[in-house]
């Protein structure tokens, strides 16, 4: 019988160090220019942890707001459980974010005074935990979007023409 001990890897985390991804906001990178990132832990019920570690949570229109010095994560979407009692949870609720008060401070002063804004970037399970990677975002404008992609193409037509 194998008995979950000391230094035992959980099925979720992986260990010492080991995430699992459970979502991630792609267009995210694309909108927006990140400044800096942070991990922040999230309030959720019973259902909701179930649904994350079932893979069922999206960031798609998802960001992040600070209000009376607490942030809170508005339009992520958690799928409710399909076993849970009563119907479950409200897919759309804000979600608490857990952060120090200090982070939560420097966030709400640079956000107030640069003009960015909140985004998350991910949602992963560490040690059982769901974390979510918060950015600080500076929103971009159409035209450094098309000039982004121009840049790309020609670098990947540049490593082609080497690799031939």
């Amino acid at each position: 019988m194998n008995v979950a001990g000391k230094g035992s890897k959980r099925a979720t985390g992986g260990g010492e160090g080991g995430r699992k991804v459970v979502a991630s906001n792609r267009r995210a990178r694309h909108d927006y220019e990140i400044v800096d990132s942070f991990e922040c832990g999230i309030v959720l019920t019973g259902s909701e942890i179930k649904s994350v570690r079932a893979g069922q949570l999206q960031l798609k229109d998802a960001y992040a707001e600070i209000r009376r010095g607490e942030v809170w994560l508005n339009n992520a979407h958690i799928a409710p459980y399909q076993f849970a009692r009563d119907g479950g949870h409200d897919p759309e609720r804000p979600r608490k974010l857990l952060l120090h008060r200090r982070e939560i401070d420097r966030l709400n002063g640079k956000v107030k005074e640069a003009g960015l804004t909140l985004v998350p970037l991910s949602v992963y399970l560490t040690k059982g935990h769901a974390k979510v990677e918060l950015a600080l975002a500076k929103g971009r404008r159409t035209v450094d979007k098309r000039e982004r992609i121009k840049e790309r193409e020609q670098r990947r037509e540049m490593d082609r023409a080497r690799g031939r």
